[in-house]
């Protein structure tokens, strides 16, 4: 008898073996190896204070027990992220915001917002590698313009930008703070790239989530796009990273634009989010009280990332191997090696030898070899131990 087989989406044919690194980390921990992870990525394992009176009284507000959905969100939770803005220096109405459940869910919104199946969008590289799992999941094809560090900053490469674009081509990305390259978006860029997408009839898509970690006040930075209005613009937040409560789930979706556009798109997209209404009412009902607090956590993130990367700038000076990029803001950090293997090769044998796990470049779509990537959100005793290890490495 002939065996039937069901057949599965073109869009879930993902390569989902594991790669070489994730095994060796998975044997070593069995055989209860201490690893010092330079990778950790989760607030909530990073051993900062969260407030129970601050973080989950709100959550059992009376309100909450009743199901009254919108399909924008909550206009006390929209009204919330409005003031968010407004402390950022930008006047945003609760009519612009859209609540999601994630930037992830974000994300999906706006390629069915923007896209046809089979449109393409401009993702920056380096950067965080989700974006063509995203963008496959609702048929949109990717291409990518570069980074460059070049004067000592990473800096959009507007020729890329122009060489990668073709017919089809619908939005830009933004990534800003990036992850992981710690750039950020320069008021200079922005106009060009306002130029660019005028030009081309572009929107533009800004990831915003790591706004609140800027190391530095600097006039040349653009902390947030949210009031740009000469292109579409979609600014993304959430508390993943503004209140370091991954679990909460929590963002948003920020619209402006020129003339009307505002009047024709936010009906589009409130019918989109009303297909799903995935917010939570707790979490909505919390987020003014949450918002209100955000510095008592982000104060405390600030502060490690801003210590842990002195620890390693300080740790890179006396090794003349590998070198340190500049941050200018968010969790993360890169180093360039020579590293005589290549990445993967590397970061196994490091991984073995130093019992050290960080992230080989290639992850994120550098270029070429030779790139190290680091989360700066470790507990103090973890980093500064891994450091050490990592340098001994060279």
């Amino acid at each position: 008898m002939t065996e039937r087989f069901f057949k599965f989406s073109a869009r879930t044919n993902w390569d989902l073996s594991e790669n070489p690194l994730s095994l060796e980390l998975e044997t070593l921990k069995a055989k209860g190896v201490e690893i010092f992870d330079l990778t950790e990525s989760n607030p909530t394992r990073a051993g900062f204070q969260y407030s129970p009176d601050i973080f989950l009284k709100p959550l059992t507000h009376p309100e909450s027990l009743i199901y009254a959905p919108h399909p924008q969100g909550l206009l006390s939770a929209r009204e919330a992220v409005a003031r968010y803005y407004k402390e950022k220096g930008e006047v945003i109405s609760p009519e612009q915001l859209v609540l999601t459940s994630s930037t992830s869910e974000a994300y999906s919104f706006l390629f069915r917002l923007l896209f046809n199946a089979g449109d393409r969008v401009l993702v920056p590289a380096p950067s965080y590698p989700l974006f063509s799992y995203l963008a496959g999941l609702n048929d949109v094809e990717v291409d990518y313009y570069q980074l460059e560090f070049s004067d000592g900053v990473w800096q959009i490469n507007f020729p890329s930008i122009e060489s990668s674009m073709t017919a089809l081509t619908r939005a830009v990305i933004l990534v800003s703070p990036n992850n992981p390259t710690g750039s950020s978006l320069k008021k200079e860029e922005l106009k060009k790239l306002n130029k660019v997408c005028r030009a081309h009839n572009l929107a533009i898509i800004s990831d915003e989530v790591f706004s609140d970690y800027l190391f530095d006040e600097r006039d040349d930075i653009c902390k947030t796009v949210a009031g740009n209005n000469a292109v579409p613009i979609f600014a993304l937040g959430g508390v993943s990273k503004a209140l370091a409560m991954p679990q909460m789930k929590l963002s948003w979706i920020v619209s402006n634009g020129p003339g009307d556009y505002l009047s024709q798109c936010m009906p589009r997209l409130e019918m989109i989010a009303d297909t799903y209404l995935s917010v939570n009412t707790p979490v909505q009902n919390a987020a003014s009280a949450w918002l209100k607090e955000r510095h008592v956590i982000r104060d405390q993130v600030l502060n490690r990332v801003k210590e842990n990367f002195s620890v390693l700038k300080k740790g890179v000076s006396k090794n003349p191997r590998v070198s340190l990029f500049p941050v200018e803001g968010g969790w993360y950090a890169v180093l360039k090696a020579d590293l005589l293997l290549p990445e993967d090769e590397w970061a196994i044998k490091l991984l073995r030898d130093k019992q050290v796990y960080v992230h080989p470049g290639f992850y994120f779509d550098f270029k070429d070899e030779g790139y190290i990537v680091l989360s700066l959100l470790p507990r103090p005793e973890i980093f500064q131990e891994g450091i050490f290890r990592l340098m001994s490495a060279f």
